[in-house]
């Protein structure tokens, strides 16, 4: 029977909405862990949007950059509490700027590889579009 559901998983996948940022998709996954630890079953495609994945693929994503030593246990627990929160650490606050530059540091390395697993779309983290009329100049040397 496993061939019967496929066509059907794979056409909503075909219509999955990918996260804008880094920050969103880890704002969901938190969410959805809380829920899942509160009781809540969870079942694909039964919010608001269609996502192309499952919270547990963010958390494996985060899970291998720690194996990998690209993040540290302190950004995970920052990612945790603010994650929790639903918020990212204020710029504002003094006491929060430590928590901001762990928060920061974590989402720009999450970022590579929702993008290249198709989790986050939209302009990388960190890169703005030019200004209306700028001009974008080619890399000397390349190739036309």
């Amino acid at each position: 029977m496993p061939t019967a559901r496929a066509p059907a998983i794979l056409a909503s996948l075909a219509k999955a909405e990918p996260f804008s940022c880094a920050e969103d998709a880890w704002f969901w996954t938190m969410a959805a862990l809380t829920a899942r630890r509160d009781g809540a079953r969870l079942a694909a495609a039964r919010g608001g949007a269609i996502r192309p994945c499952e919270p547990d693929d963010v958390v494996k994503v985060l899970d291998r950059l720690y194996r990998q030593r690209r993040i540290e246990l302190a950004h995970a627990r920052i990612l945790r509490i603010w994650g929790e929160r639903a918020t990212a650490p204020s710029p504002k606050i003094p006491a929060e700027r430590g928590d901001l530059r762990l928060w920061r540091e974590a989402m720009d390395r999450l970022d590579f590889p929702l993008r290249a697993k198709g989790i986050v779309a939209g302009p990388p983290r960190g890169m703005t579009l030019p200004p209306e009329g700028a001009e974008v100049l080619a890399f000397p040397g390349a190739r036309p």
